[in-house]
């Protein structure tokens, strides 16, 4: 009897996959630049519109660590191509949805866009020899950053032509596009080199659990009162909860997440970046695209109508492409680590240039540019260092893990954002320009402490080194 073999990759597999994930963050970037919109369009706050970036990054971090474990399955082909029926779904609700209620649902089943990059990383990685995947999986990690940058001009264009509804209707045109593309040029059929483990129930239970609750702490611990009883039951329950998943984790056979993989010096290096720099780039990104629409009364504002405010946001897309290049041209002579640093470095210069002066057109379109830049470094070296540390088998968990810390990141900055602005209302629906000018503040801090971490890593590593 023959071996069983793995079908090669199509023609058009890699672009297929790009295609894939360029579009999920395509449509991730729908909520930011129409949080004012969706405020105005539902007769709510800023504040509580701002819901609808939580409940979507709630689920994200849910789902990503579940949809990272599947994708190391035979199964990954179809795993895309449901997660991508789902978003398709969440778009058409939102598209409809008759009151903020329905919307957040809408919003929060197109959540599992954030488990598609992880699940194209795992394709890349299993079809394509080593040489091949290593820029594949660099240009995969970085299109969330790249994605964000061309869907906000698109969303500006769509929202100010027709309304924001006609934003979530071609949000649902594209998933379809994408999901052709999977199912014309990604390998069909159970992959039979694919390990069959069973699926760990519980740590999904606990994981799950832990994340909401912290998330829901962090978005509503300002509304009920830091010390309440309310706040402090739910942040006992999420920290106890995380701590019975770690131990379920450590002792279970065939873990969620492999946590054992995950303590190895690259991988951990990349999952504690991951966290502060999705806090950070949140933050800048959504208060930027208030400050960019918010009308000059309030201070801070810099009166741009939404078709325009999208392009502000277009240097972001540049800065990640050029990043992304620059990454890939020397990542044969310097090694991957290094740009994690100088990421977390042109993210804090970005972010201190925000924090002084965000009221600057300039300034805003300046600061997008480095975000990218930053995010464009970092983000690619991610992937490709914890792709060198793992078994093949187990990447699409070690990267979900990630993808799940970038996106717990992301909803951390998020809530925060949230309730900064929610604790410095003022007579519109806009805070204050200390409330605008705190939560940049906020994102300052995470950069720096960041940066500050990994330059002691580096230093520390390099006198380890040094060491006869």
């Amino acid at each position: 009897m023959t071996a069983p073999y793995r079908r090669p990759a199509p023609r058009w597999f890699v672009q297929a996959l790009v295609y894939a994930a360029l579009t999920s963050s395509i449509v991730s970037s729908l909520g930011m630049l129409l949080v004012p919109s969706v405020a105005a369009e539902f007769d709510v706050t800023v504040s509580t519109a701002q819901w609808m970036l939580t409940v979507n990054l709630l689920v994200g971090a849910v789902a990503t660590p579940i949809m990272g474990r599947l994708a190391d399955g035979p199964h990954t082909r179809r795993l895309l191509l449901t997660s991508l029926g789902v978003i398709f779904l969440g778009s058409v609700v939102a598209t409809l949805a008759p009151d903020f209620t329905v919307f957040l649902i809408g919003r929060a089943l197109q959540g599992l866009l954030y488990g598609t990059v992880p699940v194209t990383i795992a394709l890349a990685r299993r079809h394509l020899d080593y040489t091949a995947s290593q820029p594949t999986i660099s240009t995969l990690s970085v299109t969330v950053s790249v994605g964000m940058g061309l869907g906000y001009p698109l969303t500006g264009i769509l929202a100010s032509t027709f309304d924001l509804r006609a934003a979530f209707a071609f949000a649902a045109l594209f998933v379809v596009t994408a999901a052709v593309g999977v199912w014309r040029f990604v390998p069909a059929g159970p992959d039979p080199l694919a390990p069959r483990t069973p699926f760990d129930v519980t740590g999904a239970i606990l994981l799950g659990v832990g994340l909401a609750a912290l998330l829901l702490w962090i978005s509503e611990a300002q509304t009920w009162g830091w010390g309440s009883a309310t706040a402090l039951v739910v942040l006992v329950v999420a920290l106890h909860t995380l701590l019975l998943w770690v131990v379920h984790s450590v002792r279970t056979r065939h873990p969620l997440v492999n946590l054992r993989v995950v303590r190895r010096p690259e991988v951990l290096l990349a999952n504690a970046t991951a966290i502060g720099l999705g806090t950070a780039m949140y933050i800048g990104l959504s208060i930027a695209s208030l400050v960019a629409q918010a009308p000059r009364e309030t201070g801070f504002g810099l009166a741009v109508p939404l078709l325009w405010a999208g392009f502000m946001m277009a240097p972001l897309s540049v800065g990640s492409l050029a990043a992304n290049r620059t990454v890939r041209a020397l990542s044969r002579r310097v090694d991957m680590a290094m740009f994690l640093p100088v990421g977390a470095a042109v993210m804090t210069v970005a972010s201190v240039l925000l924090w002084l002066r965000h009221s600057d057109f300039w300034t805003l379109a300046i600061g997008m540019f480095l975000f990218g830049a930053g995010i464009g470094s970092g983000y690619a070296a991610m992937p490709a260092l914890i792709a060198r540390s793992v078994a093949v088998d187990q990447l699409g968990s070690a990267v979900s893990f990630n993808q799940v810390l970038r996106t717990v990141g992301g909803a951390v900055g998020a809530a925060l954002s949230a309730a900064v602005l929610a604790a410095h209302p003022s007579g519109s629906t806009y805070s204050t320009d200390e409330g605008i000018t705190m939560a940049f503040g906020v994102g300052v801090l995470c950069c720096v402490v960041v940066s500050l971490a990994l330059v002691v890593h580096a230093v520390s590593g390099r006198r380890r080194r040094a060491r006869p």
